[in-house]
């Protein structure tokens, strides 16, 4: 998935789709960007957009999306164009779904996730087996993806130690105790993986869509290279998919044992991100956790 980067949305148009811009109506987009579904000359395509120095943003989802298609295991939309534009800022244009959910939906979704998970990554992260080529963004945040040889490590100083810092002043003395006994631990409670799974990476119920063809599609991903456990308990953080999704899942790439003692340490990370971006009703929850 190669995507060449324009100066503009109407140069895009004019090149890919012998077009101009048509009717822009506005969609919804998340939290970040302001999202459009425009016409060119009758062909629908999504336009997400944001200041024009937040190019990066599209730059790093983009490659998440290639990746992902890389694997040939599960859809993701197509990225056409990525650029800046005079009048909407930096932009990323992809292909517009409406589809309709095919029979057997979440089965589906859950045997191509693993079938991702299980995919080959040694070129995603040249010389070592976690991380990724670059960092990328979960949310508004800079994702730290420098590469390492061991999933523990990674995870924590990668993802855990980050987060921390940024969210020193929330913390007290006994907190902090216990978050440093947490670290320097980390390899009492969590096992290293068999093999290292491309993931998602920021995979709630908000980041897939029907397709086209009616099967699931991922969007908005955080992409690297990590343990796939990591992408399930992100399934189970804010409501879960159905049963079928799991037991497909496991059918095709089986959770390792005692993960459901595991999966909270998974979303520790998330929880954090998002006390580090929406404030403190996040803080009960990652206290619990690091106490715990």
């Amino acid at each position: 998935m190669s995507v060449k980067t324009y100066f503009s949305l109407d140069q895009a148009a004019e090149e890919l789709f012998s077009s101009k811009i048509g009717t822009a109506f506005t969609v919804p987009g998340g939290d970040i960007n302001r999202a459009f579904r425009m016409e060119l000359d009758g062909t629908p395509v999504f336009v997400k957009t944001n200041r024009k120095e937040n190019l990066s943003f599209f730059e790093t989802e983009a490659a998440g999306l290639a990746a992902i298609a890389g694997t040939r295991t599960i859809r993701v939309p197509e990225v056409f164009a990525i650029g800046t534009d005079d009048r909407y800022g930096a932009f990323l244009m992809m292909e517009w779904s409406e589809g309709r959910r095919e029979k057997d939906f979440f089965r589906n979704f859950g045997r191509n996730l693993a079938l991702m998970h299980k995919a080959d990554t040694q070129s995603l992260v040249p010389d070592e087996r976690y991380g990724f080529s670059h960092d990328n963004f979960i949310g508004a945040s800079r994702q730290i993806n420098r590469p390492a040889d061991s999933w523990i490590a990674f995870f924590r100083d990668s993802r855990l130690e980050p987060q921390f810092r940024m969210a020193s002043s929330w913390f007290d003395s006994r907190d902090r105790k216990a978050i440093t006994s947490l670290l320097d631990h980390l390899d009492d409670y969590l096992p290293e993986p068999e093999f290292p799974s491309l993931l998602h990476g920021d995979l709630w119920n908000g980041n897939y869509l029907i397709g086209n063809d009616g099967s699931a599609w991922l969007i908005d991903p955080a992409a690297y290279v990590g343990c796939f456990e990591a992408d399930i308990a992100m399934t189970e953080l804010f409501g879960g998919f159905p049963r079928e999704f799991y037991d497909a899942y496991n059918e095709v790439n089986p959770l390792m044992p005692e993960y459901e003692d595991r999966k909270d340490l998974y979303n520790l990370y998330h929880l954090l991100n998002h006390l580090n971006l929406f404030g403190g009703s996040y803080l009960s929850s990652v206290k619990g956790i690091i106490h715990r």
